[in-house]
């Protein structure tokens, strides 16, 4: 069978399309399918060979599949050949291994998805599991009513402005360009900032009449993250979950003391936390999965490549132009 295997770190040119034995199916395992796989940061970083988490090398990078049960292992029940199913690398005891026509997966790791779920809609969960941790276990203790998402027009900032807005919230979000504006906008966003030309601060006030906005979840850090502690409203929280332009070097203190007025928070957050709560991390993916069931969620899918073109796949992952999740599928 195909897979893609990663046996010197780098750039996508490291993404080896190859032939591979076909996994072996353990009593308490599953052998599945895959039809449709995500492509994300965590695939770049295992690619890239910088994961906290690296997998052993060679690395297979992908960290998320939907497809069909193909077998079952003796000792499997309640599971049927032929059921779809989604299988996230969090759910497993290390990360990667989701880049292959077949993946044998203990049963207890997979999700059953229902019959209507799209499959390509279903490998995009894995950035609403986390989009609704950011908005709902890292503010203060009232819940937040309006957010600034920082990139919402990416994968993980799409589904953070679906979900804010179907729990009610007003939705900010900053943006690069009249392309990635109008598609927060059909994502939900209520008000645009443009990240280069305008002054978030300045601007946030005045979209929020002056109030500020009660969440900031920002993926990019860099010299300007603590500027988004001018935009909070009393008691809000700026919620860092990536530093992709590298950690602020200000004194924290410092920057926090400067708006003792709305009594700041900072917080840093990871899905990793959910590395030994398996019952939260699950109850979360199978929220998710509920909502695209009953179509209160539609993922944005940026593009599509088969599993062959991953390199093509990874080139657009890295220039930050998706809008929305990119995907692959099988050939």
């Amino acid at each position: 069978m195909k897979a893609v295997l990663v046996h010197r770190p780098g750039g996508p040119e490291a993404l080896q399309y190859q032939d591979v034995p076909p996994p072996q199916l353990g009593d308490s395992d599953v052998l599945i399918r895959a039809e449709t796989f995500g492509v994300g940061q965590p695939d770049k970083l295992i690619r890239s060979g910088v994961y906290k988490w690296m997998p052993p090398l060679p690395a297979n990078p992908g960290n998320d599949l939907a497809g069909r049960i193909e077998a079952i292992g003796s000792g499997v029940r309640d599971i049927k050949v032929g059921q779809k199913v989604l299988l996230s690398a969090r759910d497993l005891h290390q990360r990667g291994g989701c880049y292959a026509e077949q993946v044998a997966a203990p049963a207890d790791a997979i999700h059953l998805l229902p019959e209507q779920v799209d499959l390509e809609d279903a490998v995009c969960l894995a950035n609403y599991q986390v989009a609704w941790a950011l908005l709902n276990e890292c503010g203060a203790a009232r819940p937040p009513k309006s957010v600034l998402v920082i990139g919402a027009a990416g994968g993980v900032g799409s589904s953070l402005v679906q979900l804010a807005k179907l729990a009610g919230m007003t939705v900010i979000g900053t943006v690069s360009s009249p392309e990635k504006s109008a598609f927060a906008k059909s994502m939900g966003a209520d008000g645009i900032i443009y990240y280069r030309d305008e002054d978030v601060v300045a601007r946030t006030r005045e979209l929020t009449e002056g109030r500020g906005v009660d969440l900031v979840l920002d993926h990019v850090g860099g010299p300007d993250f603590f500027r988004h502690l001018g935009v909070l409203d009393k008691w809000g929280t700026v919620v860092s979950y990536n530093a992709f332009d590298g950690l602020p070097t200000q004194n924290m203190m410092e920057e926090m003391r400067k708006h003792l007025d709305v009594c700041p928070a900072i917080r840093c957050f990871s899905f990793h936390i959910y590395d030994h709560d398996r019952d939260g991390r699950r109850n979360i993916m199978r929220r998710m999965i509920g909502h695209l069931a009953d179509g209160t969620i539609k993922p944005a899918i940026s593009a599509r490549f088969r599993l062959s073109e991953v390199r093509q796949a990874h080139e657009l992952l890295d220039s930050g132009k998706a809008l929305g999740k990119i995907i692959m599928r099988r050939d």
